[in-house]
């Protein structure tokens, strides 16, 4: 191996393909090209999987990142000219941390950031997170952080604000001040009565268009809570008669309810 070969080999996990690469673009597309792709595709893939490690404390499952990490792997050996002069590491680690990068912005915020605010945001977690190592973990102030961006202090405090997208609080973390109350207690619910607002409201309208008496024994049968006996003995007619009775206002009520649903 070359000198600048040796310079290049920063880690372990670095392989020697340069040769292989050579004679990668030399073959013609067959099974024997597609053997050799592969292997060097698999000779790289424990740089893929360090360079995923450098994300792992981000929110994402590992597995995933090394997926992402390994796919990018596979562009950067297709896309790949050994004739231009480059070595394959320099080529390879950019694709690959831009794709790792990129499915951070793209895929992996709780809520929806607009570009430019997700660009102020990597700005201002990268200052904090110097600022910190600098000042022994004391949290920087806010001035601090706009000398260190160079930013004003409305577009710092929006990057902060938008580093909530991506680590929003669980709905089981307990309230502050307690621990028998969590935040999921606070949240609201669906109202079972809400249809019933609805259906009621439709039904007021298509009640007032009754026949007065129509409307009377409905008013004693829901509303003065009389049974249908004592509707009969004070409109002079049976029980039989007002069940009958009321059994068509039901239907038609029904009937014009569902017309206008």
């Amino acid at each position: 191996m070359s000198p600048a070969a040796t310079r290049r080999r920063r880690h372990d996990d670095t392989p020697d393909t340069e040769g292989d690469f050579l004679r990668l673009a030399r073959l013609p597309p067959g099974r024997e090209h597609d053997v050799l792709r592969e292997s060097i595709i698999c000779a790289w893939l424990p740089v893929a999987k360090r360079l995923a490690l450098r994300f792992r404390n981000k929110g994402e499952n590992m597995d995933d990142l090394t997926q992402v990490a390994s796919l990018a792997l596979v562009k950067a050996v297709d896309r790949y000219d050994p004739e231009l002069g480059h070595a394959f590491p320099s080529y390879a680690i950019p694709v690959i941390v831009g794709e790792l990068k990129r499915h951070f912005r793209d895929y992996l915020w709780t809520l929806h950031v607009p570009r430019n605010i997700q660009e102020v945001r990597a700005r201002t977690r990268s200052a904090l997170d110097a600022l910190e190592q600098e000042l022994g973990g004391r949290s920087p102030t806010l001035g601090e952080i706009c000398s260190r961006t160079g930013m004003p202090q409305e577009d710092v405090r929006l990057g902060l604000e938008a580093s909530a997208s991506c680590t929003p609080l669980s709905l089981n973390a307990a309230l502050q001040g307690t621990e028998e109350r969590y935040l999921g207690d606070t949240m609201g619910a669906d109202d079972a009565a809400i249809e019933g607002v609805v259906n009621r409201e439709a039904l007021r309208s298509l009640i007032t268009n009754l026949p007065e008496q129509d409307q009377y024994v409905l008013y004693l049968r829901f509303f003065a809570g009389l049974s249908q006996s004592q509707i009969g003995g004070i409109l002079g007619f049976s029980q039989m008669h007002i069940s009958r009775w009321l059994s068509r206002l039901y239907g038609e009520l029904r009937k014009d309810l569902l017309a206008h649903a």
